[in-house]
């Protein structure tokens, strides 16, 4: 098989432009493995759509589907534009939660940055969950956002010494998130600048999560920590990323996309 790598902010995935196999889970953590397999955070399927200009599908490193990644749906508008399968610089993208419109930016003929639309921000009521990390219970204050995905993002004075391993991990599969949730660690630097760090649903410690990013700054408007209609610089693991939220919840998110390689291989049939 033959697939591109590319990532956004560190956020890498296995690209390929085809239907999506039957084997597709037992690819994904084969492939995904950083020490037997290729190494990366998932696959990324780009396919035809009926409803749009290209369809995405995303599989996480343990084999399950997605429905949405921000950093990855900025590299399928790089992908498709400088591969020469459109030469459009708005394009329509299918995902599992639905049509994301996507602004390219073109520099010498190669797509520089990204601006997604990623539609509405869904907010619920702040909860505190109890989680049993092994020496004994520990509450924690979080809030639920949903970019299609589902979000628990949680504030914090340090995200650098956030405990994603423990706590993040716990949170991910707690009762109150029946179908598992990416979990945030927000440190709040001003009105316009914040600091995340994620553990992603499906695939642990990642680099950085486009819609985690998106959802982080919405849950800072909510708190009053950030203002609507004004640009918010995200400082993650990998780069940054600038978010700007519109009074009716709408997100725009804008940041960079790269090629990282080109490659063959066999893997799956070893």
């Amino acid at each position: 098989m033959r697939f591109t790598k590319m990532q956004g902010l560190g956020n890498d995935y296995l690209y390929f432009y085809e239907e999506v196999p039957e084997n597709v889970e037992e690819l994904a953590i084969r492939l995904s493995d950083r020490h037997f397999g290729v190494g990366s955070d998932g696959l990324i399927y780009i396919c035809h759509s009926d409803v749009a200009d290209f369809k995405m599908r995303i599989f996480n490193a343990d084999g399950s589907e997605a429905k949405m990644c921000g950093n990855g749906i900025r590299c399928v508008g790089k992908y498709v534009y400088d591969k020469g399968y459109t030469d459009k610089t708005t394009l329509k993208v299918e995902s599992m939660s639905g049509i994301k419109t996507l602004e390219l930016t073109v520099e010498d003929g190669s797509v520089k940055e990204v601006t997604v639309d990623m539609e509405c921000a869904t907010v619920e009521k702040e909860k505190t969950v109890t989680v049993n990390l092994g020496d004994g219970a520990e509450s924690v204050r979080l809030l639920p956002v949903s970019m299609g995905n589902p979000h628990a993002v949680i504030f914090t004075e340090n995200a650098e010494t956030a405990p994603l391993t423990t706590l993040g991990a716990a949170i991910e599969k707690h009762e109150a998130f029946p179908g598992g949730v990416n979990v945030e660690f927000v440190q709040v630097i001003s009105e316009t600048e914040l600091r995340m760090r994620v553990w992603e649903r499906g695939s642990g410690i990642t680099m950085a999560c486009g819609t985690g990013t998106c959802a982080s700054v919405m849950a800072a408007i909510c708190k009053g920590y950030c203002k609507y209609n004004t640009p918010v610089c995200v400082h993650l693991d990998g780069g940054d990323l600038t978010i700007e939220i519109k009074e009716d919840n709408r997100v725009f998110m804008t940041g960079p996309a790269a090629f990282v390689c080109e490659a063959d291989t066999d893997i799956a049939k070893r």
